[in-house]
């Protein structure tokens, strides 16, 4: 199954890949499965909050081509998140959709260990 999370701003988007061919953004239930195995009680607690971490990010950052890495502070428990989140451009084939590949609540040493060590794309005002 795949299943509508949201539609992000390509403009904000665009500090990834420039040629992104849709806003939409989606999850298949294999990725739940996956987030629900190996990242216990993420899906249920915060994936609620999904599109807001795709639509008001506090950080993008660098990932592998095509990829980015989604940091959001969620108020909900006052947990930091980190999102996967896979671009579709104009170089994949066609009907692919943007989705998310993973997301887990990270701890505050893994949030100012990723941003010391990877490229910081974009950064909330």
């Amino acid at each position: 199954m795949i299943y509508n999370i949201c539609k992000i701003d390509l403009a904000l988007y665009s500090v990834v890949a420039s040629n992104i061919v849709t806003d939409e953004v989606i999850i298949t239930s294999e990725r739940i499965e996956h987030i629900r195995s190996r990242h216990r009680g993420d899906f249920e607690e915060y994936g609620a909050y999904f599109a807001e971490i795709l639509q008001s990010p506090d950080y993008i950052l660098e990932n592998r081509r095509n990829t980015a890495e989604v940091l959001k502070e969620i108020l909900h428990k006052g947990k930091k998140c980190k999102l996967i989140l896979r671009l579709q451009t104009g170089s994949d084939p066609k009907g692919f959709k943007n989705a998310v590949i993973t997301f887990l609540h990270i701890r505050d040493s893994e949030w100012r260990r990723l941003l010391r060590s990877k490229k910081v794309l974009y950064k909330r005002e």
